[in-house]
């Protein structure tokens, strides 16, 4: 079997799970240049696979894992690369038609830009006999694609995708509204209906005063039957509509009311499938906004303007369809102004429709505000900062009118001047009609019937155009909603789940690497924590001791490498079904607004109250939950603010107690308090511990002399590893950290007014 030949040095780097197979594909004198391990499949599931691009094809790993298929470069080829809400997609084109297509998160986009550079090279050799010039040596760090001198960035990483029309997301909406589809059927014909009831009254005042009014005004007597048979028509067609407008009002108002329902929920259960990374690049009252004020805002256009904007469309078709067969002349002096009307919507739409979206970013601004100053109202008065935040807010809500007062502005002018256009087509219309009447060619109740048909015309047209504004705002909400749903969780489930059915608690990490960005956080990481072992991560400040524990949590997935439990890859299990198994305490812990038993119990809420018991009792916290005026029933406040951080960080241990968890995350549990509370903690955390594999980081290394063994980390990487004595003993790295924390606690003990604080304490 032959060894395959790899590019510039990358044997070592190139995936072991396909170097056999790999290596049986490549024939002989062929070079491996780049590849990219894809983790998706086409339903956006956790799955491996592989691309690569040789100095002779193209080879990817078949769906179905039957096999390889490959491609042969040639100027029919073409690959093109994008990537859209945490997602990103290649595509191989030929001709005729699209050959494949691989879907991955973006921890798997720099390698991808690596393959697509080199296929856009051998491309270019089959072209022009030779690979493309590099014009000095400004390359992409990242794809080392050359750099244009007139161009900052790479054009081949900072392809940008072209943003649809949004006023197509609200066709989007469909799938919303397809459980309702018999409803909505319901309501269309019911709006057909009222709408073709509306159109009787104007048909019957041409009979009424042609053969009543016209004949009396020329001394004929009345012809009363013809008189109850019209006004009699006039107050049932006027009914049968009312009646009609009622149930059509109602349905549709029940069917956006449910949507809009529907749409919240699916939103926020999308949100919590997300994973940590989206939560950090977004603030929480853009989310809050978009849930909330975007989804009330698709109701009401559903429930109210979609429903005007349907009736009008067949109001304006029919009326013109009556107009015509009455006189087609003078129907087409009707239609004059709708020309311009339509050139005036179509270039007010898309001014209309950035407007509302920087109204809603805007708005977000001032949400944001709100959601950091009132549950941070504590620090904000601590610090006396009150003029601050109001001047913030008030910021804010001017950037907020000024770009009203922007979309305000093209909306004064566009709906006036189609009022304009309608009162102009009206006084052409009466000129005609009139014209006409002298002529004989037309009758009084003909040109009659014409103006109460025009005047629902016109009325109609410059209310469908005053739509544009609403459904422009509603296609600016449904596009800041799809935004979220269209965002892929960078922590996917896997298709085929693995199922363990219990979880013993061996962790191993193998060539554990991970980015945030372009920046490598940990690097190569091999570590094997046996089960009930207790390791204590130590190291300076940003070496990546949260982020392993992130990594090991699954809050994010490894660049490279595998985290492993029980011998499983923790991304072939199913999320949900392995963070159960992990109880996690942190430094600042988070109470929801309820009671202190049902935040105990928030990861159990099916536990008895003597679970809860038992577990703050062992949690050493049952004697002061016992002192509060309602016990367990007691109210903890918003963020548990009527506790102290000890009692907090008691319950949160009682939270991880009840769900009995395998694996044990202590990040910092004890650095946030004083020496007397640190100790109940500590009793607190001993019963935690025992018989759990347990991860701790501390800020006081003298809190970790218990673990089992220490794990000194440096700049992602483990420098050191070994029980506090033996390190001790080495006079390394952990030797020097704990020299220097000793030496500081020293200085602070000696420092000014450490007397007076000990005496406070």
């Amino acid at each position: 079997m032959k060894k395959p030949n790899l590019h510039s040095g990358l044997a070592d780097a190139f995936p072991a799970r396909w170097r056999d197979e790999i290596r049986a594909e490549l024939t002989d004198g062929e070079t491996l240049l780049a590849w990219v391990e894809i983790d998706l499949d086409q339903r956006l599931k956790f799955h491996p696979g592989l691309v690569a691009a040789t100095d002779k094809r193209l080879l990817a790993r078949k769906a179905d894992d039957s096999g390889w298929e490959s491609w042969a470069y040639g100027p029919q080829l073409s690959l093109t690369l994008a990537d859209h809400a945490g997602a990103a997609v290649m595509e191989l084109h030929d001709d005729n038609a699209r050959l494949g297509i691989w879907r991955f998160t973006l921890a798997c986009n720099p390698p991808a830009l690596r393959l697509l550079a080199q296929f856009e090279a051998q491309q270019a050799i089959r072209l022009s006999g030779q690979p493309p010039q590099h014009d000095g040596d400004r390359a992409c760090i990242i794809c080392h694609n050359p750099i244009p001198e007139d161009a900052e960035e790479c054009p081949v990483c900072h392809r940008e995708q072209a943003a649809p029309s949004s006023t197509w997301a609200l066709l989007r909406l469909w799938r919303f509204a397809k459980p309702y589809r018999l409803a909505l059927l319901s309501g269309f014909l019911l709006t057909l209906l009222g709408t073709a009831a509306a159109m009787v009254p104007p048909y019957l005042t041409m009979p009424l005063m042609d053969d009543v009014l016209i004949p009396f005004q020329n001394g004929a007597p009345i012809d009363y039957d013809k008189v109850r048979l019209y006004l009699g028509g006039l107050l049932a067609s006027a009914v049968l509509a009312w009646g009609l407008g009622w149930a059509r009002t109602f349905i549709l108002a029940w069917v956006s009311e449910r949507i809009g329902a529907d749409l919240r929920t699916t939103t926020y259960e999308h949100l919590q499938k997300l994973s940590l990374e989206y939560f950090g690049g977004k603030r929480t009252g853009d989310l809050i906004s978009r849930i909330g004020s975007e989804t009330d805002r698709i109701c009401v256009f559903l429930s109210l303007h979609l429903l005007d904007f349907a009736n009008d469309i067949l109001m304006i078709v029919m009326t013109a369809v009556i107009l015509v067969s009455i006189n087609p002349w003078l129907a087409l002096v009707t239609l004059v102004p709708l020309p311009f009307i339509i050139w005036m919507i179509h270039a007010v739409r898309d001014r209309l429709r950035h407007g509302f979206e920087k109204v809603d970013r805007i708005w977000s601004e001032i949400t944001n505000v709100l959601a950091d100053t009132i549950p941070g109202i504590r620090v904000v008065k601590a610090f006396a900062q009150e003029k601050r935040e109001v001047a913030r807010f008030r910021e804010a809500n001017n950037r907020n009118l000024e770009v009203n007062d922007r979309v305000n502005t093209v909306w004064s002018l566009f709906s006036p001047t189609v009022t304009l256009l309608t009162e102009v087509g009206l006084l052409v219309v009466w000129i005609f009609g009139i014209w006409q009447v002298s002529q004989k060619q037309i009758t009084v109740g003909v040109l009659a019937a014409f103006l109460a048909y025009i005047g629902r015309f016109y009325t109609r047209l410059d209310s469908m155009s005053r739509i544009v504004s609403v459904t422009q705002k509603a296609a600016a909400g449904a596009k800041r909603i799809f935004d979220i749903l269209d965002h892929v969780s960078s922590v996917p489930e896997p298709q085929n789940p693995a199922k363990l059915p219990q979880i013993n608690g061996r962790i191993e990490l193998r060539e554990v690497g991970f980015r945030y960005g372009n920046r490598q956080v940990i690097r190569g990481l091999n570590l094997n924590i046996a089960p009930g072992e207790m390791i204590g991560l130590v190291g300076h400040s940003g070496s990546g001791k949260s982020t392993l524990i992130n990594l090991i949590c699954r809050f994010y997935d490894v660049s490279e490498g595998a985290v492993m439990v029980d011998g499983a890859d923790i991304r072939s299990l199913r999320v949900s079904e392995y963070r159960r198994n992990i109880g996690l305490v942190l430094q600042e812990p988070f109470l929801f607004f309820g009671t202190i038993a049902e935040n105990i119990a928030y990861g159990k809420p099916e536990a008895t109250r003597e679970e809860i018991v038992a577990a703050a009792r062992a949690a050493h916290a049952h004697e002061f939950i016992l002192r509060l005026p309602h016990g367990y029933d007691s109210l903890v406040g918003e963020r548990g603010q009527a506790l102290s951080g000890g009692e907090r960080q008691r319950i949160s241990i009682a939270r991880a107690l009840l769900i009995d968890p395998r694996i044990l995350i202590l990040d910092e549990a004890t650095s946030s308090v004083d020496t007397t509370t640190e100790k109940e903690i500590q009793k607190a955390l001993d019963n935690l511990v025992r018989g759990r594999t347990t991860i701790a980081i501390a800020h006081r290394l003298s809190t970790l002399r218990k673990a089992d063994r220490l794990v000194v980390l440096d700049r992602g990487q483990i420098v050191e590893q070994g029980p506090h004595e033996e390190l001790m003993a080495k006079e390394g790295a952990y030797y020097r950290l704990y020299q220097a924390q000793a030496r500081q606690a020293e200085a602070d003990a000696q420092s000014p007014g450490s007397d007076d604080m000990a005496a406070v304490a």
